[in-house]
């Protein structure tokens, strides 16, 4: 669908909801955060209230399943939004294709910037206790969310995903390892994790991606979580495990090293702070963030060399790939 064909069908969906004074403005694609199909537009009202909004579509031609359905976020959002967490509110949504074409969600959008922790936008303060306070907010926010009551709106949303199925998901993405060092490296990570899957731990919301490139910051505050493609219900431990590969510098090529300022212990712990409870295996549950991202980035590193989706990103992120690995291994023998 062409952009002239999407903004028509828009602006008559908003106007079916709002009113045919509504007027639609500047509908175009979010680049940054590599985020797919998602554009960002803005309505103003016929009092001159301007009020800005997300749109996320499904993939056209593609089964809607795990990050490809859409619509799926649309509960969860909504819930975690009327909990009063930092997640944006879904005012509009859809599954079928009546509408746009494909299923949708349309979400308001939250004031800040994200925090891209290699490249921060120029206009972050990188002094180390600014960026110290980001993970601070991150880790508290994190608590929050964990904290949050699944059973009660979400509890037919989705069945929990067990550590072992978890970890198998992973292993037909690794395969596309276009090195065969790299292939071999993940798959004895693998066997390390396999070895040794923990009880697991709280069941509840997972981001499955919570890391600062994923917060809106606003001068300094968190405003919002958002990029919920991989959320599920499962164990809480693979986001503070996510969470802390980000900010350990062992995981990152001397190159590529994430802009943190506080110790990836200290991180951990002013989470369990805020949760109220220590965490148990957590070197494990990083162990398998290692290994989750070194399978993601071997995907992405073989899609971009073949041409079929072109990102340069991933020809300066390849270097930690082993890193990433050897960390793991590391902490998974603990």
């Amino acid at each position: 669908m062409d952009l002239g064909t999407l903004t028509e069908r828009l602006r008559l969906l908003i106007s079916r909801h709002v009113g045919d004074d509504v007027e639609l403005l500047a509908l175009a694609l979010l680049e940054e955060g590599h985020a797919g199909l998602t554009f960002g537009f803005s309505i103003r009202l016929s009092d001159g209230t301007v009020t800005p909004f997300v749109l996320k579509l499904a993939p056209f031609g593609v089964k809607r399943q795990g990050n490809t359905d859409v619509y799926r976020q649309a509960p969860l959002l909504r819930a975690l939004h009327a909990a009063g967490l930092p997640a944006p509110n879904v005012p509009w949504a859809s599954a079928d294709e009546s509408d746009l074409g494909t299923p949708f969600i349309v979400m308001e959008r939250l004031p800040g910037r994200t925090f891209i922790i290699w490249e921060p936008h120029a206009s972050f303060d990188l002094a180390e206790d600014r960026v110290a306070a980001l993970w601070t907010q991150a880790a508290a926010a994190l608590a929050r969310l964990h904290a949050f009551d699944w059973r009660g709106s979400l509890r037919d949303w989705e069945q929990p995903r067990p550590l072992a199925a978890e970890l198998a998901y992973w292993a037909p993405i690794l395969a596309k390892a276009p090195e065969d060092h790299w292939l071999q490296q993940g798959r004895a990570l693998a066997d390390a994790l396999a070895a040794r899957i923990p009880n697991g731990g709280p069941i509840g919301i997972v981001h499955g991606d919570y890391q600062p490139g994923n917060l809106l910051f606003d001068d300094g505050r968190l405003t919002g979580i958002i990029d919920w493609e991989l959320a599920s219900i499962g164990a809480q431990a693979l986001d503070l495990g996510w969470l802390a590969m980000m900010a350990d510098p062992h995981c990152w090529d001397t190159g590529w090293q994430p802009h943190v300022g506080i110790e990836r212990d200290a991180l951990i712990t002013l989470y369990e702070e805020a949760r109220g409870a220590r965490v148990a295996a957590i070197d494990w549950f990083q162990a398998l963030a290692c290994y989750r991202m070194g399978a993601i980035a071997c995907l992405n590193v073989r899609l971009h060399r073949t041409g079929r989706r072109i990102d340069p990103l991933w020809d300066r992120f390849a270097p930690s790939i082993t890193t990433l690995f050897s960390r793991g291994r590391d902490l998974a023998g603990r």
